[in-house]
């Protein structure tokens, strides 16, 4: 079932699309390098303090890095397609996230995601996304590990056997 929130996610999606379309091979850095510190974030920082100085740091040299390597970034049609191609990964991660960052309700041996502790407007939009159970196999701990630690990496940490 398609709702509100999934309506959402695709036009965040399609708007990070679009910016990396519009920055052309920059679009296309962006989305590489976003990915990347992301994960090396992820996999390396031991708690949220560390994280963000980690990305702060490693954001400010991925943007130096592609500003430097990168002059003229609209100069070729075929830029805006590579450019796309990066906004849509890195659209892709954020809608990931934002559909798989809600809380995890505990009961016993049991956890449950989303939390049906939200607020019954956004829990029922949430647990009927499309967009969410179609990523559902992400917290088995037979998928991709590093699909898991891009998308879920706090889960990383925890016992897998209890996945939601």
């Amino acid at each position: 079932m398609i709702t509100v929130f999934d309506a959402l996610l695709v036009s965040l999606w399609a708007a990070v699309t679009a910016l990396g379309a519009r920055r052309g091979l920059g679009g296309a850095a962006w989305g590489v390098l976003g990915l990347t510190v992301c994960f090396l974030v992820n996999l390396v920082a031991p708690d949220g303090a560390v994280a963000l100085v980690m990305s702060l740091l490693l954001g400010v040299g991925a943007v130096t890095a592609a500003r430097r390597l990168i002059r003229e970034p609209l100069t070729e049609p075929w830029h805006l397609l590579v450019g796309g191609l990066g906004g849509f990964v890195l659209g892709a991660l954020l809608v990931g996230t934002l559909a798989l960052g809600f809380p995890i309700q505990t009961v016993g041996d049991v956890r449950r995601y989303p939390s049906s502790d939200l607020p019954t407007a956004l829990y029922y939009p949430v647990f009927n996304s499309y967009i969410r159970q179609s990523l559902n196999n992400v917290w088995t701990p037979e998928s991709n590990p590093a699909l898991r630690t891009l998308l879920i990496p706090d889960q990383q940490r925890l016992k897998t056997s209890a996945a939601p």
